[in-house]
């Protein structure tokens, strides 16, 4: 397994975590088509050594949170479960921010029901809603935490200058954001991380979408993983690792083989030349 990493000075976890997204149905979308083998493939997560699971109440929505608890609870000692709310889900193509903080309060009361949990160590605002002002948003997560429902908060979709915005609100510890080998516009949002101690989880590590602006270090970390005889998804998994110590990857899967493959990434390392060609 990883080194470890500490998030907001007492939650110490192995740095590889799991991302619970794709336990739910295609699509992020309702029930998985086999339930139980959800269930199965978060259990073989703690026993691979995971302590760190991060989900959302929008997966499913609430499928995923749900699923955790069904599989997991009472959890083992050390397991961090973080979740994220502030996006709602009309339809099944659709996600939809909901900054409210009527609707921010009763959606981490219901992530608590869900996990069965007296307090979430992570609560993650998912994203900003443009009708509702951040420190609205951040005010009531801040209260929740004041009121000992949430342990420590954390942001998701931020850029620098939000980043800057929210912690003059509530102190955060974590930054969520999409982040992979050939896009990596968080770059500075990461540089923040590193010199303040707050934890960066990215998302979508293997993304080709139009907008990954750098497929040059894409196409060469695609050959070094050929070199090594590796999955590309353990060495996007690997890289991350070696970018940044404040870097906390959470991979999914919705199977067992692949989830051991994206724990394996943990052993494999770098030379600094070979970090250097990836850029």
């Amino acid at each position: 397994m990883a080194k470890t990493i500490t998030i907001g000075g007492d939650l110490t976890v192995n740095r590889l975590g799991f991302g619970a997204m794709r336990v739910a149905g295609p699509g992020i979308w309702g029930d998985p088509p086999d339930p139980s083998g959800a269930r199965r493939l978060l259990r073989r997560v703690i026993e691979l050594g995971i302590d760190f699971i991060d989900t959302a109440d929008s997966y499913g929505p609430e499928v995923s949170e749900r699923l955790i608890a069904e599989a997991l609870y009472p959890y083992p000692e050390g397991l961090v479960i973080a979740t994220k709310g502030g996006i709602v889900r009309p339809a099944a193509e659709k996600w939809v921010p909901d900054g409210r903080p009527a609707h921010l309060r009763e959606a981490c009361l219901a992530s608590l029901r869900r996990l069965r949990l007296e307090r979430i160590d992570l609560y993650q605002f998912h994203a900003i809603d443009p009708r509702v002002p951040l420190e609205e948003s951040l005010g009531e997560i801040a209260r929740l935490q004041s009121e000992g429902r949430i342990r420590h908060v954390g942001v998701s979709n931020f850029d620098i200058d939000e980043l800057a915005r929210a912690r003059r609100i509530v102190e955060v510890v974590s930054v969520q954001n999409r982040y992979n080998v050939s896009d990596r516009s968080s770059d500075a949002v990461l540089a923040a991380c590193e010199r303040d101690g707050l934890v960066f989880i990215p998302w979508s590590p293997l993304s080709k979408a139009p907008r990954d602006g750098d497929a040059g270090a894409r196409a060469a970390l695609e050959r070094w993983a050929v070199r090594r005889g590796v999955s590309f998804s353990q060495a996007a998994t690997a890289w991350l690792l070696a970018r940044s110590e404040a870097i906390l990857p959470i991979p999914g899967t919705s199977s067992v083989e692949h989830l051991a493959d994206n724990a394996a990434a943990a052993s494999l390392r770098f030379t600094p030349k070979e970090l250097s060609e990836i850029g």
